[in-house]
């Protein structure tokens, strides 16, 4: 026979309900993906509490325009994670957004005006574009050429991650990354603004070299001395993809929480589940592992305000 579960509970909220109270009332609620909110919750707070685990936290870059950066800074600050695997697009906005500023905007406004305005739009975000293009070229610029006066030749993406954090403030995820000595890494760093800005250094500077390999041995140097390893995936694509990639080599995720909008029946890495890691050896079978369909920007804060 197939098992029954418990009777489902009505949520009650009053006005001393804290959000970790109303979170933790989903379990027994039957509420469809509020499930994966009370499992994700669950997932995220054995992950950060044990010490024997090697901590990932992923994301795309699109979500440092957003006021979503000021959750992932503050989960960077707490030293939740030891390893970040991101976009180079994370680079590019949390450079901008230090040195600059985003404006609001909505879905729905005319993009053939706004080009007209030197405005580029971002979802419902909009990038002003001497806060973009321009700005990132004369920091990148100025901050490489301070490290080739140092004697500096080759840099990994991590080297890379440091130098920004070191040239930036309390605002800049990245500023904290070096804070808490936290490594991160940007497997596919040429797409974007600092990317281009890499390449521009390099033709100007022949000697200088961008070593991606390097990248490599700093996280098999991790994972192969993890006892465990847990991750945060928000968003799929290559940020999602590296982490799961890396696991595999020591046997699979302990921990994975996956936080994302996309579906699994176009085969995209991005929709599949977290379970489907588990046939290709990069989530263990016995995993502690939850796949929540949410908008990041929506269920992050609410995660991190039970977290705390």
């Amino acid at each position: 026979m197939i098992p029954i579960g418990d009777v489902v509970q009505d949520i009650t909220i009053d006005s001393q309900s804290s959000v970790r109270d109303v979170i933790k009332q989903m379990e027994n609620a039957g509420g469809f993906e509020s499930v994966n909110v009370v499992d994700g919750l669950n997932i995220m707070d054995s992950m950060i509490q044990d010490k024997e685990c090697l901590r990932f936290l992923s994301f795309v870059g699109a979500t440092v325009s957003t006021g979503l950066r000021g959750i992932i800074r503050s989960m960077i600050q707490r030293g939740w994670f030891d390893v970040v695997i991101t976009t180079c697009g994370a680079l590019d906005h949390d450079i901008a957004r230090h040195f600059a500023a985003y404006n609001q905007g909505s879905f729905t406004m005319d993009d053939a005006q706004l080009v007209k305005q030197d405005i580029h739009r971002l979802g419902n975000v909009l990038v002003p574009m001497d806060s973009y293009g321009p700005l990132i070229e004369e920091k990148m610029q100025s901050f490489l050429q301070d490290e080739y006066d140092k004697g500096v030749r080759k840099m990994t993406t991590a080297d890379v991650c440091r130098m920004i954090g070191r040239n930036t403030g309390e605002s800049s995820f990245l500023y904290w990354a070096d804070k808490t000595d936290t490594t991160v890494i940007v497997p596919g760093i040429v797409d974007g603004s600092v990317g281009s800005q890499l390449w521009m250094f390099a033709e100007s500077h022949p000697d200088f070299q961008l070593d991606i390999i390097g990248d490599s041995k700093i996280l098999s140097s991790r994972i192969f001395k993890a006892k465990k390893s847990g991750a945060l995936m928000v968003g799929g694509g290559i940020s999602k993809h590296h982490t799961l990639w890396w696991n595999q080599y020591r046997g699979g995720l302990d921990y994975a929480l996956y936080i994302t909008t996309a579906n699994e029946f176009d085969g995209s890495l991005s929709g599949a589940h977290v379970r489907e890691a588990i046939s290709w050896g990069k989530v263990t079978n016995n995993a502690r592992q939850a796949t929540l369909h949410a908008e990041a920007t929506i269920i992050l804060p609410f995660l991190y305000a039970a977290l705390i």
